[in-house]
Protein backbone atom coordinates (compact mmCIF):
# COMPACT_ATOMS: atom_id res chain seq x y z
CA UNK A 1 0.00 0.00 0.00
CA UNK A 2 0.94 3.61 -0.83
CA UNK A 3 3.08 5.64 2.32
CA UNK A 4 1.76 9.31 0.64
CA UNK A 5 0.26 10.85 2.57
CA UNK A 6 -3.53 11.81 1.54
CA UNK A 7 -3.81 14.64 -0.99
CA UNK A 8 -5.11 17.97 0.76
CA UNK A 9 -8.49 19.51 -0.85
CA UNK A 10 -10.40 22.75 -0.84
CA UNK A 11 -7.97 24.78 1.03
CA UNK A 12 -9.03 26.28 3.95
CA UNK A 13 -8.77 30.26 3.67
CA UNK A 14 -10.51 32.96 5.05
CA UNK A 15 -10.06 36.02 2.24
CA UNK A 16 -10.34 39.40 4.05
CA UNK A 17 -12.39 42.22 2.58
CA UNK A 18 -9.07 43.78 1.90
CA UNK A 19 -7.52 41.25 0.28
CA UNK A 20 -10.76 41.10 -2.10
CA UNK A 21 -10.53 44.30 -2.58
CA UNK A 22 -6.81 44.15 -3.58
CA UNK A 23 -8.27 41.51 -6.32
CA UNK A 24 -11.28 43.12 -8.17
CA UNK A 25 -9.35 46.74 -8.16
CA UNK A 26 -7.03 45.15 -10.69
CA UNK A 27 -9.95 44.40 -12.97
CA UNK A 28 -12.53 47.09 -11.66
CA UNK A 29 -10.64 50.02 -10.03
CA UNK A 30 -14.15 52.03 -9.18
CA UNK A 31 -15.36 48.80 -7.44
CA UNK A 32 -16.54 48.40 -4.10
CA UNK A 33 -16.32 44.96 -2.48
CA UNK A 34 -19.30 44.28 -0.17
CA UNK A 35 -18.91 41.03 0.74
CA UNK A 36 -16.93 37.51 0.30
CA UNK A 37 -18.94 34.72 0.89
CA UNK A 38 -17.73 30.79 0.82
CA UNK A 39 -20.01 28.95 -1.80
CA UNK A 40 -21.22 25.06 -1.56
CA UNK A 41 -19.80 23.20 -4.00
CA UNK A 42 -16.30 22.16 -5.84
CA UNK A 43 -14.53 19.01 -4.57
CA UNK A 44 -11.02 20.22 -5.12
CA UNK A 45 -11.13 24.07 -4.97
CA UNK A 46 -12.65 26.64 -2.79
CA UNK A 47 -14.93 28.68 -4.92
CA UNK A 48 -16.26 31.93 -3.22
CA UNK A 49 -17.91 34.95 -4.28
CA UNK A 50 -17.56 38.52 -3.89
CA UNK A 51 -20.19 41.19 -3.53
CA UNK A 52 -20.00 44.15 -4.64
CA UNK A 53 -21.86 46.96 -3.91
CA UNK A 54 -21.93 48.71 -7.27
CA UNK A 55 -21.48 45.89 -9.72
CA UNK A 56 -22.07 42.82 -10.71
CA UNK A 57 -20.74 39.73 -8.61
CA UNK A 58 -17.53 38.12 -9.35
CA UNK A 59 -16.31 34.22 -8.48
CA UNK A 60 -13.12 33.67 -6.65
CA UNK A 61 -11.86 30.19 -7.58
CA UNK A 62 -8.51 29.10 -5.39
CA UNK A 63 -6.79 25.84 -5.75
CA UNK A 64 -5.01 23.98 -3.62
CA UNK A 65 -1.12 23.80 -3.44
CA UNK A 66 -0.69 20.60 -4.39
CA UNK A 67 -3.22 20.80 -7.68
CA UNK A 68 -2.14 25.03 -8.41
CA UNK A 69 -1.18 23.66 -12.23
CA UNK A 70 -5.38 23.40 -12.56
CA UNK A 71 -5.81 27.09 -12.53
CA UNK A 72 -3.49 27.70 -15.58
CA UNK A 73 -5.39 24.23 -17.15
CA UNK A 74 -8.71 25.55 -16.50
CA UNK A 75 -8.02 29.33 -18.05
CA UNK A 76 -6.88 26.91 -21.10
CA UNK A 77 -10.01 25.01 -21.65
CA UNK A 78 -12.09 28.32 -20.81
CA UNK A 79 -10.15 29.82 -23.71
CA UNK A 80 -11.09 26.74 -26.22
CA UNK A 81 -14.59 27.23 -25.36
CA UNK A 82 -14.22 31.05 -26.11
CA UNK A 83 -16.57 31.08 -29.41
CA UNK A 84 -18.89 28.28 -28.35
CA UNK A 85 -22.58 29.29 -28.60
CA UNK A 86 -23.19 27.76 -24.31
CA UNK A 87 -23.07 29.74 -21.20
CA UNK A 88 -19.68 29.37 -19.20
CA UNK A 89 -17.01 31.25 -17.24
CA UNK A 90 -15.52 34.31 -18.43
CA UNK A 91 -12.63 34.39 -17.00
CA UNK A 92 -11.38 38.30 -15.82
CA UNK A 93 -7.82 37.65 -13.54
CA UNK A 94 -5.20 34.73 -13.36
CA UNK A 95 -3.10 35.01 -10.83
CA UNK A 96 -0.43 32.78 -9.79
CA UNK A 97 1.74 35.22 -8.28
CA UNK A 98 0.97 34.37 -4.40
CA UNK A 99 0.88 38.73 -3.95
CA UNK A 100 -2.05 39.07 -2.91
CA UNK A 101 -3.22 35.45 -1.21
CA UNK A 102 -0.59 32.77 -0.72
CA UNK A 103 -2.09 30.21 -3.90
CA UNK A 104 -3.14 30.44 -7.15
CA UNK A 105 -6.64 31.89 -8.18
CA UNK A 106 -9.03 32.64 -10.86
CA UNK A 107 -11.65 35.89 -10.99
CA UNK A 108 -14.45 35.07 -12.67
CA UNK A 109 -17.62 37.00 -13.95
CA UNK A 110 -20.54 35.25 -12.14
CA UNK A 111 -22.91 33.58 -14.42
CA UNK A 112 -26.59 34.02 -13.88
CA UNK A 113 -29.18 31.20 -12.48
CA UNK A 114 -28.99 28.91 -9.50
CA UNK A 115 -27.40 25.29 -9.07
CA UNK A 116 -29.81 22.71 -10.59
CA UNK A 117 -29.29 20.48 -8.02
CA UNK A 118 -31.27 22.59 -5.86
CA UNK A 119 -34.16 22.28 -8.06
CA UNK A 120 -34.23 19.12 -8.94
CA UNK A 121 -36.32 17.43 -6.38
CA UNK A 122 -39.61 19.99 -7.33
CA UNK A 123 -38.76 19.08 -10.86
CA UNK A 124 -41.67 16.74 -12.99
CA UNK A 125 -40.14 13.94 -14.65
CA UNK A 126 -40.96 16.32 -18.12
CA UNK A 127 -39.27 19.10 -16.84
CA UNK A 128 -35.90 16.71 -15.92
CA UNK A 129 -36.19 15.37 -19.08
CA UNK A 130 -35.96 18.38 -21.23
CA UNK A 131 -32.99 20.18 -19.07
CA UNK A 132 -31.42 16.91 -19.20
CA UNK A 133 -31.44 17.03 -22.88
CA UNK A 134 -30.39 20.69 -22.80
CA UNK A 135 -27.51 19.64 -21.08
CA UNK A 136 -26.96 16.96 -23.61
CA UNK A 137 -26.93 19.35 -26.52
CA UNK A 138 -24.58 21.54 -24.30
CA UNK A 139 -22.20 18.89 -23.71
CA UNK A 140 -22.31 17.73 -27.76
CA UNK A 141 -21.16 21.08 -28.76
CA UNK A 142 -18.34 20.79 -26.12
CA UNK A 143 -17.77 17.31 -27.69
CA UNK A 144 -17.43 19.21 -31.36
CA UNK A 145 -14.25 21.08 -30.40
CA UNK A 146 -11.26 18.99 -31.90
CA UNK A 147 -7.55 18.67 -30.42
CA UNK A 148 -4.54 17.71 -31.78
CA UNK A 149 -4.15 14.39 -30.08
CA UNK A 150 -6.11 11.90 -27.15
CA UNK A 151 -5.05 12.79 -23.63
CA UNK A 152 -5.43 14.47 -20.30
CA UNK A 153 -5.47 17.77 -20.61
CA UNK A 154 -2.93 20.01 -18.47
CA UNK A 155 -2.19 23.57 -18.01
CA UNK A 156 -1.26 24.08 -21.53
CA UNK A 157 -2.64 21.58 -23.75
CA UNK A 158 -2.47 17.60 -23.84
CA UNK A 159 -0.04 16.73 -21.45
CA UNK A 160 0.77 13.18 -23.18
CA UNK A 161 -0.61 12.39 -25.96
CA UNK A 162 -1.28 9.37 -27.75
CA UNK A 163 -2.10 9.20 -31.56
CA UNK A 164 -5.33 6.96 -30.77
CA UNK A 165 -8.59 6.40 -28.54
CA UNK A 166 -7.16 2.93 -28.09
CA UNK A 167 -3.69 4.17 -26.98
CA UNK A 168 -4.67 6.45 -24.63
CA UNK A 169 -7.53 4.73 -22.67
CA UNK A 170 -5.32 1.33 -22.92
CA UNK A 171 -2.90 3.40 -21.10
CA UNK A 172 -4.69 5.38 -18.81
CA UNK A 173 -6.83 1.50 -17.66
CA UNK A 174 -2.85 0.06 -17.09
CA UNK A 175 -2.28 3.31 -15.30
CA UNK A 176 -5.10 2.94 -13.13
CA UNK A 177 -4.76 -0.46 -12.31
CA UNK A 178 -1.16 -0.19 -11.13
CA UNK A 179 -1.92 2.29 -8.95
CA UNK A 180 -5.22 -0.04 -7.29
CA UNK A 181 -2.27 -2.26 -6.59
CA UNK A 182 0.05 0.32 -5.00
CA UNK A 183 -2.71 1.64 -2.90
CA UNK A 184 -4.09 -1.97 -1.42
CA UNK A 185 -6.38 -3.02 -4.48
CA UNK A 186 -6.67 -6.91 -5.28
CA UNK A 187 -4.17 -7.74 -7.38
CA UNK A 188 -6.21 -11.17 -8.91
CA UNK A 189 -8.72 -8.38 -9.35
CA UNK A 190 -6.70 -5.86 -11.15
CA UNK A 191 -6.13 -9.09 -13.49
CA UNK A 192 -8.75 -10.18 -14.11
CA UNK A 193 -9.87 -5.97 -14.73
CA UNK A 194 -7.19 -6.43 -17.27
CA UNK A 195 -8.64 -9.26 -19.04
CA UNK A 196 -12.00 -7.63 -19.45
CA UNK A 197 -10.60 -4.54 -20.67
CA UNK A 198 -8.47 -6.06 -23.37
CA UNK A 199 -11.56 -8.24 -24.85
CA UNK A 200 -13.37 -5.23 -25.32
CA UNK A 201 -10.68 -3.08 -26.39
CA UNK A 202 -12.15 -2.93 -29.62
CA UNK A 203 -14.95 -0.66 -28.84
CA UNK A 204 -11.90 2.00 -28.31
CA UNK A 205 -11.73 2.64 -32.05
CA UNK A 206 -14.85 3.98 -32.72
CA UNK A 207 -13.34 7.55 -31.50
CA UNK A 208 -11.45 8.52 -34.51
CA UNK A 209 -10.89 11.73 -33.52
CA UNK A 210 -9.90 13.74 -30.05
CA UNK A 211 -13.07 15.51 -29.05
CA UNK A 212 -13.18 17.75 -26.20
CA UNK A 213 -15.12 16.41 -23.16
CA UNK A 214 -15.86 17.99 -20.24
CA UNK A 215 -15.80 14.73 -17.91
CA UNK A 216 -17.90 16.06 -14.60
CA UNK A 217 -21.10 17.34 -15.96
CA UNK A 218 -23.46 16.79 -13.33
CA UNK A 219 -26.41 18.05 -11.52
CA UNK A 220 -23.71 20.60 -9.62
CA UNK A 221 -21.62 21.71 -12.22
CA UNK A 222 -24.97 23.00 -13.89
CA UNK A 223 -26.99 26.33 -14.00
CA UNK A 224 -30.16 26.72 -14.24
CA UNK A 225 -32.88 29.91 -14.16
CA UNK A 226 -34.20 29.89 -10.34
CA UNK A 227 -38.31 30.02 -11.24
CA UNK A 228 -40.46 28.53 -13.42
CA UNK A 229 -39.53 25.85 -15.98
CA UNK A 230 -35.51 25.88 -15.21
CA UNK A 231 -33.40 26.93 -18.62
CA UNK A 232 -29.98 26.15 -18.98
CA UNK A 233 -27.73 29.12 -18.04
CA UNK A 234 -24.45 28.31 -17.34
CA UNK A 235 -21.92 25.19 -17.39
CA UNK A 236 -18.90 25.36 -14.68
CA UNK A 237 -15.79 23.60 -13.32
CA UNK A 238 -13.26 22.80 -16.21
CA UNK A 239 -10.95 21.08 -14.03
CA UNK A 240 -11.50 17.18 -15.18
CA UNK A 241 -11.59 18.07 -18.92
CA UNK A 242 -9.64 16.00 -21.17
CA UNK A 243 -9.18 15.35 -25.35
CA UNK A 244 -10.79 12.11 -25.94
CA UNK A 245 -14.11 9.93 -26.90
CA UNK A 246 -17.97 11.89 -26.06
CA UNK A 247 -18.60 8.48 -24.88
CA UNK A 248 -16.52 8.82 -22.23
CA UNK A 249 -18.36 11.93 -21.29
CA UNK A 250 -21.51 10.13 -21.19
CA UNK A 251 -20.70 7.25 -18.74
CA UNK A 252 -19.13 9.86 -16.51
CA UNK A 253 -22.34 12.24 -16.29
CA UNK A 254 -24.58 9.15 -15.86
CA UNK A 255 -21.99 7.15 -12.88
CA UNK A 256 -24.47 8.29 -10.36
CA UNK A 257 -28.16 7.81 -11.89
CA UNK A 258 -30.04 5.04 -10.46
CA UNK A 259 -33.81 3.41 -12.19
CA UNK A 260 -35.21 6.54 -10.56
CA UNK A 261 -33.72 8.98 -12.94
CA UNK A 262 -34.64 7.76 -15.91
CA UNK A 263 -36.11 10.60 -17.03
CA UNK A 264 -32.53 12.12 -16.89
CA UNK A 265 -31.19 9.73 -18.42
CA UNK A 266 -33.49 9.52 -21.29
CA UNK A 267 -32.98 13.21 -22.26
CA UNK A 268 -29.29 13.47 -21.58
CA UNK A 269 -28.87 10.43 -24.33
CA UNK A 270 -31.93 12.09 -26.61
CA UNK A 271 -29.87 15.79 -26.76
CA UNK A 272 -26.48 14.53 -27.05
CA UNK A 273 -27.55 11.87 -29.56
CA UNK A 274 -25.73 8.94 -28.29
CA UNK A 275 -27.68 6.24 -29.83
CA UNK A 276 -26.42 6.94 -33.17
CA UNK A 277 -23.23 5.45 -32.10
CA UNK A 278 -22.67 1.66 -32.73
CA UNK A 279 -22.43 -0.30 -29.38
CA UNK A 280 -22.97 2.69 -27.80
CA UNK A 281 -24.04 1.14 -24.52
CA UNK A 282 -21.30 -1.52 -24.34
CA UNK A 283 -19.24 1.42 -24.67
CA UNK A 284 -20.09 2.84 -22.25
CA UNK A 285 -19.92 0.25 -20.18
CA UNK A 286 -16.27 0.05 -20.07
CA UNK A 287 -15.81 3.95 -19.63
CA UNK A 288 -18.15 3.00 -16.67
CA UNK A 289 -15.65 0.66 -15.47
CA UNK A 290 -12.49 3.65 -16.08
CA UNK A 291 -15.05 5.75 -14.14
CA UNK A 292 -15.11 3.12 -10.88
CA UNK A 293 -11.28 2.24 -11.17
CA UNK A 294 -10.32 5.97 -11.26
CA UNK A 295 -12.96 6.70 -8.37
CA UNK A 296 -11.28 3.99 -6.47
CA UNK A 297 -8.15 5.16 -6.79
CA UNK A 298 -8.74 8.78 -6.21
CA UNK A 299 -11.02 7.73 -2.71
CA UNK A 300 -7.28 5.84 -1.94
CA UNK A 301 -5.55 8.79 -2.91
CA UNK A 302 -7.71 11.56 -0.64
CA UNK A 303 -7.83 8.86 2.18
CA UNK A 304 -11.91 8.35 2.26
CA UNK A 305 -10.66 4.41 2.88
CA UNK A 306 -14.85 4.06 3.68
CA UNK A 307 -15.99 4.12 -0.09
CA UNK A 308 -13.53 1.84 -1.45
CA UNK A 309 -15.72 -1.42 -0.27
CA UNK A 310 -18.47 -0.39 -2.13
CA UNK A 311 -16.55 0.56 -5.16
CA UNK A 312 -14.38 -2.87 -4.90
CA UNK A 313 -17.68 -4.87 -5.17
CA UNK A 314 -18.46 -2.65 -8.27
CA UNK A 315 -15.29 -3.51 -9.82
CA UNK A 316 -15.89 -7.85 -9.04
CA UNK A 317 -19.53 -6.97 -10.60
CA UNK A 318 -18.30 -5.19 -13.61
CA UNK A 319 -19.30 -6.94 -17.05
CA UNK A 320 -19.18 -3.69 -19.25
CA UNK A 321 -22.95 -4.09 -20.21
CA UNK A 322 -23.76 -0.73 -21.08
CA UNK A 323 -25.62 1.97 -19.12
CA UNK A 324 -26.51 2.14 -15.52
CA UNK A 325 -30.90 1.50 -15.48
Amino acid sequence: MSDDPPLQLKPRLAITIDQAQAIISRVAPGATVHDVIELRGGEISTILEIALADAPACILKVYPAQLQWKMAKEVHVLGLLREVDIPVPRILLADDTRSVIDLSFVLMAKLDGVVLGGREPALTDQELFAIYAAMGEALRRINDITLDSFGYIGPHGVWTPHPTNRAYMSAQFERKLTEFCTRGGDAALAERLRDSIAARSDLLDAADRPRLCHYDLHAGNVLVTPQGTPQLSGIVDFENATAGDPLMDIAKALYYFTPKDAPKRDGLLAGHGTRDRPDWEATIGLYRLACTLELWCWFAQIGQADALAGLTRELENSTGQGVAQ
